[in-house]
């Protein structure tokens, strides 16, 4: 499949969800297509929600992720959810610690 096909169903498939799942696993950072997902999610508006997936490191966060993730969580369903609902945007370390924001966070004024 060329570049263009891929983009253009990764943004049908991205149009429809409010939130973007990221799985941190070995290598994620290294994976062609995800820092451009996670991009597309932050020009979209979609909340960005990281997961540690089973051996996930702090290393293997994307560099996109680390400048537009909204909250990192490790395996446990009820934080994911809950920082999917958008109920937490903390950030966890793979264990579940918790853990600095990767960015500041953005304000608004009115």
């Amino acid at each position: 499949m060329s570049d263009g096909t891929i983009e253009r169903l990764l943004r049908m498939k991205m149009s429809w969800a409010s939130t973007v799942i990221v799985l941190i696993g070995k290598r994620t950072h290294e994976r062609r297509w995800v820092d451009w997902e996670i991009k597309l999610a932050n020009r979209l508006g979609k909340r960005i929600v990281g997961v540690y997936a089973r051996g996930g490191t702090e290393a293997d966060i994307p560099p996109a992720l680390k400048k537009y993730g909204d909250a990192i969580k490790n395996w446990n369903a009820e934080s994911v959810i809950s920082a999917i609902e958008g109920a937490d945007s903390s950030f966890e370390a793979p264990d579940g610690s918790p853990a600095p924001p990767l960015h500041a966070g953005t304000t608004s004024r009115c």
